[in-house]
């Protein structure tokens, strides 16, 4: 059967368009931290922190979608995998990057959170059903959820919201060694730990 220009369109399941709208919030976001830098309008800012729960909503849905509509695929589980990479591992990187943590310090824990969400989302790919026990649903998480950094975001959103960025961050900066780092980054730290912990067991509702 001879294959048409977008084929691979007419695969998608319903579910898979959200999970595509989440990662279409979390692009928007990274580009909305881009837009603050050049301009320094803090409106553009929010907006880009407001597109993370957004993005939050979207990703709860592609799966009680695809569970009512009992439909699921490897390109779906690959497709959600990817979007929960972008908006909630680069997003809110990039949108702390954004706020102020960019110290030379900041910049290793920023990349580091983003790997932590990187091998999350992988480990949980190739044990996904280990962990559902022979049924067709994961009984419980191993390590935070990625998407959990939708709090990360919100903390930031409301630093934004008075005022608090910048020069003004919380918690100051430090000097260490050749380069600063703002204590705030810690909390992307602690988050990405979280997220590989092989002993913190999550029951997944």
């Amino acid at each position: 059967m001879k294959q048409r220009h977008f084929s691979m369109l007419r695969d998608f399941h319903l579910a898979d368009w959200f999970t595509l709208a989440n990662a279409f919030c979390g692009t928007g976001a990274i580009f909305a931290a881009m837009r603050f830098l050049q301009d320094g309008v803090v409106r553009d800012l929010l907006i880009g922190m407001a597109l993370i729960p957004l993005a939050f909503v979207f990703d709860a849905l592609d799966g009680r979608i695809a569970r009512w509509r009992k439909v699921s695929s490897t390109l779906g589980r690959e497709l959600d995998s990817l979007a929960d990479v972008i908006s909630f591992g680069v997003a809110p990187a990039a949108l702390g990057y954004a706020c102020g943590l960019q110290g030379g310090w900041d910049w290793l824990i920023l990349s580091g959170f983003v790997g932590c969400g990187v091998s999350r989302l992988a480990r949980y790919n190739v044990t996904a059903e280990t962990l559902a026990d022979g049924g067709d649903k994961v009984k419980y998480f191993e390590g935070t959820p990625i998407p959990t950094s939708v709090v990360l975001v919100g903390m930031l959103a409301w630093a934004a919201w008075r005022g608090d960025i910048g020069a003004d961050l919380w918690l100051g900066v430090i000097r260490l060694g050749p380069w600063q780092l703002h204590p705030l980054a810690l909390v992307f730290a602690l988050s990405g730990a979280l997220m590989i912990s092989k002993t913190l067991r999550i029951p997944k509702p």
